[in-house]
């Protein structure tokens, strides 16, 4: 067997079932009628990308077809037509090998193709050596090209190597990249502590984590997908080893396939502090099959539609979003994803701040407020999968934990950095109304909290590398953060002083630093303390 006939039979049974996928991105306004959404660069887009995944072969089913997969793009197609909704196919190397959909695909307007794989010891490019994965990258770009007559120019995937990665970039010139929504044990894949949504530029040593600076990030941007709930996905099954979807993907009964729920969604979307831009991902791999998604693509896109011709929202193509992307942002950007009002019947807030240095989660419940999620980021921590291969089935991928309100919890001991006061001696839970979430300064997300049973304004600025926090309006307010998680966790603190909280976490060291405010360590559950200097506390992160 020659060497490439080698390649060639490998990625057709890597790519057998996958989800790693490459592809380009060439819009045709001819096709997709777009009305411009924002006239000025100083504007925030609400960007949304259509993506389908497209396999050849289901063989966990076999009720499901080549022929049932087929038609279930073709009828994607068809309904993205009808809607004039650009849209991203990645096509998995058997797709891509198999003439029906090279004529399908070819017959249409240019748009965008990709390919992928489910398997992280066989199908990810970390189940293989870096020479191995640029072989099988150099095997599918040139057939890519034999049949298309050009280059992919975005690459997507539940997960790939930032070696891979900067390979495709100054081989391939590749602009856009995708990767899974963070999910914790989910299909036997862990992505968690990472920016949060949006996109972000890689560290060039660990594709999960967002660098700090130009030089040390691979220039091309990766959009994180599925559309996760921004409430409810995080908490789902808290402290277990298996999360739940929560997502905008079509075939959930609860989520993307529920009217409510997806409405709900995009409204919140739309009208939401971004700080800079927006990011969602539509569309559905064809494994799940027309019957299965026809009611919720079918609701969804119309709805995506109107919006678009509302200029509320801008519907393009992965490369247009990574160009786009490129363009306005050097390094990786804060953006925002904010949820004012929650589902009918429910009374949960959220926001979710990231930059290239950390993220975090506040959620309003029952009139209380908490850090449900802080996690730092640190370009030079490596990826153990960027020179190793991996030989499980099952990958993970963290950044460095500071809260963790899913792993530090259990179904009936909710973790998270609580804000409390002590009045007359006895300690109770700051309570309070509607916050107000702003993103009118550049670079800043605003939220002020009026307290009620005290009289005083919670303020809470998220800027790039800092968290700062402040009470306005009341006078001598004895007021406090506490870290309470569930009993008998191994935590990475290691040392608490003053002014730094220092931790390691699978062999990295980080410091939180307290500008203003000060650490301790309480007795009890509390794993750490963060009080206020005259009324203000103020962490470099």
């Amino acid at each position: 067997m020659s060497i490439k006939n080698k390649h060639k039979k490998i990625l057709s049974r890597c790519f057998a079932a996958g989800l790693i996928c490459l592809g380009t991105l060439v819009g045709n306004t001819a096709l997709c009628s777009e009305i411009p959404a924002y006239k000025s660069a100083g504007d925030k887009p609400k960007i949304v990308n259509i993506v389908n995944f497209i396999r050849l072969l289901e063989p966990r089913d076999p009720k499901i077809t080549e022929d049932v997969l087929y038609q279930t793009v073709v009828k994607q197609v068809e309904l993205m037509k009808k809607y004039h909704l650009k849209g991203t196919f990645l096509l998995q190397y058997d797709a891509l090998m198999d003439k029906r959909y090279q004529v399908l695909l070819a017959g249409l307007p240019k748009g965008s193709f990709e390919i992928g794989d489910w398997r992280a010891n066989i199908g990810f490019s970390t189940g293989y050596t870096q020479k191995e994965r640029i072989k099988l990258i150099d095997t599918y770009m040139n057939d890519f090209k034999s049949i298309f007559g050009y280059y992919p120019k975005s690459v997507g995937s539940w997960f790939i190597d930032a070696y891979s990665l900067n390979y495709m970039y100054e081989k391939y010139h590749i602009v856009a990249s995708c990767n899974c929504k963070d999910q914790y044990g989910t299909d036997g894949y862990t992505l968690w502590g990472g920016y949060w949504n949006q996109a972000y530029y890689p560290s060039k040593v660990n594709a999960y984590m967002p660098a700090q600076h130009a030089a040390n990030q691979v220039p091309v941007p990766i959009f994180r997908m599925l559309g996760s709930d921004p409430i409810r996905q995080y908490g789902n099954a808290p402290g277990q080893q298996r999360q739940g979807v929560i997502t905008l993907e079509p075939v959930y009964p609860n989520a993307g396939g529920d009217s409510t729920w997806v409405n709900w969604f995009f409204k919140e979307f739309v009208t939401g502090a971004s700080t800079n831009f927006a990011y969602t991902q539509g569309g559905q791999e064809n494994s799940f099959t027309w019957d299965a998604m026809k009611k919720g693509l079918t609701m969804q896109f119309p709805l995506i539609a109107k919006l678009r011709d509302e200029r509320k929202v801008k519907v393009e193509t992965l490369e247009e979003s990574g160009r786009w992307f490129k363009e306005h942002f050097k390094v990786t950007p804060p953006t925002s994803v904010t949820i004012n009002n929650d589902l009918p019947g429910n009374d949960e807030k959220t926001v979710w701040f990231d930059s290239r240095y950390y993220r975090a989660n506040l959620l309003w419940e029952n009139g209380t407020l908490r850090f449900r999620d802080i996690h730092l980021f640190d370009e030079k921590v490596r990826s153990a999968y960027e020179t190793q291969v991996a030989t499980s089935n099952e990958c993970s991928f963290f950044t460095l934990p500071v809260v963790d309100g899913y792993l530090w919890s259990t179904p009936t001991q909710t973790a998270g950095l609580l804000f409390k006061v002590a009045i007359d001696g006895k300690e109770t839970i700051l309570n309070g109304g509607d916050p107000v979430i702003t993103d009118r300064i550049p670079g800043h997300l605003t939220v002020t909290w009026p307290l009620k049973g005290i009289k005083g304004t919670l303020k809470i600025d998220f800027t790039e590398k800092q968290i700062k926090m402040s009470i306005a309006g009341a006078q001598h307010l004895d007021w406090y953060l506490d870290l309470n998680t569930a009993k008998k966790l191994a935590l990475p603190f290691t040392t608490i002083t003053n002014n730094h909280l220092n931790a390691k976490f699978e062999g990295a060291q980080y410091t939180v630093t307290a500008i203003t405010g000060k650490f301790s360590k309480p007795e009890g559950n509390t794993q750490f303390r963060l009080t206020p200097t005259q009324d203000q506390i103020i962490l470099n992160l």
